[in-house]
């Protein structure tokens, strides 16, 4: 059930186009949203989609992924094990000003009399446009085009090129290209999802120069002593005469060209900026490495990096696009959604990917479990070399997962709920540290990365670690209860829904828990037996003893499952069904999300839902629930879902789909789709909800397409909703790439690239070949049964 409405943005100003976002007039009632719709990204740094004069502005925002300030969390009343440190991802100097002045008059949007004006993100290209042309008071006309791209190629690299054209008068012209530092306040909203400022300037100058047409700036933060360079240099084109002076503060740098224009002769400025970041470098050696990025740049040009951009999103939409014919706007947004996870995840190296990616710094910047489940199997299927690197970056904090298992009573290894450089940032632990399915989540993503790619390398070297940590901490969690006949149980935990916490049994944690277990003893029961040398190294890694294994597979085997045999459902938790249920009927729209409004301990006392729980179990581990609970659980959960959180409606489209609610099934993927340009939830202005992105994906894959993917093993049951006529999409299987078309009538399975593969369409074993694709009829109704037709695949 949803209680918010959709917004969306009139398409007189914001026009329908498959491959393009495009703004056709200024308009300030839709400035926030714009500056996350617009913004561009390569996944290590980001822009908000500002307009380059600086003003208006809504939310500005610069950030490098990972680059943060630490400050010690406060707590009214200290308990043993609470998270001590909190950290922030932090808002950078600002590089992309360029500020213009006609006659001394400022170009400001809101009071320009614009007589063209267009706005475009090219999701082909990878840059933002703007064309305007500005009519003055004294009746001279300028012509002003920008473009803007954060480089893919290149991870320290982003450039901006302005262009102004005088079009019927001559006129001084100014370009007054600046870089600015300036730190945000606490902010009085009162919204625990925002970002914390700063009561003093994280940020200490740390040196810079000025030479010529570049300017360098560096900072040190004051805490986390991490070092920031960034810098900018110019070239200007122009058959007009012009003037340069250069200037620089600890903290601003302004390199300023005034020109002498004439009418119809083009004023270019190529404006190219980089940055970089370190843990441990001092910033002169950043400042160093900020030059060579510039100087490449400028060898190279602005032309080169515009190849190299289209070139990056040509293979990036070879492997990822889904091609959806029937709806131009559901198009659009597919595509927008798909973007967004190119630019959050590209050049994430050595890092997480944020609960906003780099379009704000909401929630500051942290990683969340949302990573693991709902971008990483995109990743998986798209671009494994990522979804690797970010496994990676997990395994880089085991010690640290240690270390906080430790804080909190448990052998093994926790992860934390929230965290940019591995330490816990939650300082609310029932809804933070309490979720103890984290383990479970990244343990997860582990096992479908490893039977997707088949990357046994990383399984047995990195992944085996986490997984004997990960099992240690489960069974020292968990209890076998002499009142349960021996079950084995987990209790004072929260599950993903965080209107319910530190409860017993939570059906999600201790089914994941269970897939922990199993997935550790089957990995370290491989090593011992077919790879000694490996098995050696990791007892001396973790100091193994194999009777832990047995441990592990016996809590395994007795976990306990609640299951409620009155109504024929899977409590939530144990005690979940005793609450009394939510009036949802006089809870007015305003209300929503309950979080602003209700008292914790409100919510805590009612059957009310914010995230999907029992259903992201259903879908995860589908293969452990009959269809029938199925169906009896998405019936009783599904009106109890507020929408609160952005994550449930993709979860809730695909089990819709499975069951036959074919058209709330399309309801719900479409929220999911609309989730940020027609802005859902209400908070679009503070950043793209990059989770729900991935759920936009899953929703597609695993709804529309009916994947499934247990233990590696790929089927599919098409069921195309009203209005969708064609869906297009490939996925990389253990190297291999498969295609995916399906329509009314039938579907189509294609290799692309590869020898062959197996797969599974509804009852049916197909083998694929390069040269032999599968063709399979089906019948346009919901629930429909594979007909039989003749196929060029071979079948088993």
């Amino acid at each position: 059930m949803l209680h918010r409405e959709r917004s969306v943005p009139p398409e007189y100003i914001y026009p329908f186009d498959e491959w393009k976002m495009i703004e056709r007039r200024f308009d300030s009632r839709f400035l926030a949203q714009s500056e996350t719709i617009f913004a561009t990204a390569n996944g290590y740094m980001g822009m908000r989609g500002n307009f380059e004069e600086g003003a208006p502005v809504a939310y500005n925002g610069t950030y490098i992924n990972a680059f943060h300030e630490t400050w010690p969390i406060v707590y009214g009343e200290e308990a043993h094990g609470f998270a001590k440190t909190g950290q922030t991802m932090l808002n950078v100097t600002d590089c992309r000003l360029i500020k213009l002045y006609v006659d001394d008059e400022p170009l400001y949007l809101p009071t320009a009399n614009l007589l063209q004006y267009e706005r475009t993100l090219n999701m082909q290209a990878g840059t933002l446009e703007r064309e305007l042309v500005w009519e003055m008071a004294s009746g001279k006309r300028v012509s002003v085009k920008s473009r803007r791209l954060v480089s893919f190629q290149h991870r320290h690299l982003a450039a901006v090129q302005y262009e102004v054209t005088l079009l019927n008068a001559k006129a001084p012209v100014v370009l007054s290209s600046e870089m600015a530092y300036a730190y945000h306040m606490d902010d009085a909203e009162q919204d625990p999802r925002k970002t914390r400022g700063f009561k003093q300037r994280p940020l200490s100058p740390s040196g810079g120069s000025a030479k010529d047409c570049r300017i360098l700036l560096s900072h040190k933060t004051r805490n986390s002593k991490m070092t920031l360079a960034c810098g900018v240099d110019h070239v200007i084109e122009t058959a007009c005469n012009y003037s340069h002076t250069l200037s620089r503060t600890d903290d601003s740098g302004k390199s300023v060209f005034a020109v002498e224009a004439q009418p119809g002769q083009p004023i270019r400025l190529t404006k190219f900026i980089s940055y970089h970041t370190s843990r441990s470098a001092p910033p002169e050696a950043l400042r160093e490495r900020t030059d060579r990025t510039l100087d490449r740049a400028m060898r190279d040009g602005f032309s080169q990096l515009l190849e190299e951009q289209r070139a990056f999103l040509d293979d990036f939409w070879s492997r990822s696009d889904v091609e959806i014919e029937g709806d131009a706007a559901v198009q659009q947004y597919i595509r927008w959604n798909l973007f967004q996870l190119c630019q959050a995840s590209a050049r994430a190296e050595g890092a997480g990917i944020g609960a906003r990616g780099l379009t704000g710094d909401t929630y500051e910047g942290h990683y969340f479990w949302d990573t693991e489940i709902y971008v990483l199997p995109f990743l998986i299927y798209t671009e494994p070399r990522i979804a690797r690197n970010l496994l990676k970056f997990r395994h880089s904090m085991l010690e640290k997962a240690r270390q906080r298992a430790r804080e909190v009573g448990h052998p093994g290894a926790l992860f934390p709920w929230r965290t940019i450089n591995g330490d816990e940032a939650s300082a609310y632990y029932a809804a933070g540290t309490a979720q103890y399915h984290i383990n479970a989540d990244i343990m997860y993503a582990l096992k479908k990365y490893a039977e997707i790619t088949g990357d046994v390398e990383f399984l047995h070297r990195e992944g085996a670690e986490m997984l004997v940590e990960t099992a240690r901490l489960w069974v020292d969690l968990g209890f076998f209860s002499s009142r349960a006949d021996g079950r084995f149980r987990i209790h004072a935990v929260t599950g993903p829904d965080e209107y319910a916490t530190v409860v017993n049994d939570n059906t999600y944690t201790n089914l994941m828990a269970r897939e922990n277990l199993r997935f550790a003893v089957r990995t370290v029961e491989t090593l011992r037996k077919d790879h000694p040398e490996r098995f050696t190294e990791l007892v001396d890694k973790t100091q193994l003893e194999v009777a832990e294994v047995a441990i592990w597979k016996r809590a395994a085997e007795q976990m306990y499952i609640p299951f409620d045999e009155k109504l024929g459902i899977h409590p939530q938790d144990d005690t979940f069904l005793e609450r009394e249920v939510w009036d949802f009927e006089n809870t007015p729209h305003d209300k929503y999300p309950l979080l602003l409004h209700f008292h914790p301990l409100v919510l805590y006392r009612h059957q009310v839902i914010k995230q999907a729980d029992v259903a992201l179990a259903m879908f995860l581990l589908g293969n452990e629930f009959t269809p029938e609970q199925k169906k009896r659980n998405f019936d009783y959960y599904d009106p109890l879902t507020t929408g609160d959180s952005s994550l449930s409606v993709s979860i809730q489209s695909i089990i819709a789909f499975e069951i036959g609610y074919i058209e709330k099934a399309r309801e719900y993927a479409r929220y999911a789709a609309m989730m940020d340009l027609a802005d859902v939830g209400g908070n679009v202005k503070h950043g793209a909800h990059i989770a729900s992105i991935g759920g936009t994906w899953l929703a597609i894959v695993f709804g529309f397409a009916g994947l499934r993917d247990y233990d590696g093993q790929l089927s599919f049951n098409p069921r195309l909703p009203k209005r969708i006529g064609h869906v297009r999409f490939c996925l990389t299987v253990r190297g291999q790439r498969l295609q995916i078309e399906m329509d009314r009538s039938q579907v189509r399975y294609s290799l692309q690239d590869g020898k062959e593969l197996t797969i599974r369409h509804a009852e049916q074993e197909l083998r694929v070949t390069l040269d032999a694709p599968a063709v399979v009829a089906v019948d346009d109704k919901p629930g429909a049964k594979v007909r039989s037709r003749e196929s060029s695949a071979r079948r088993r």
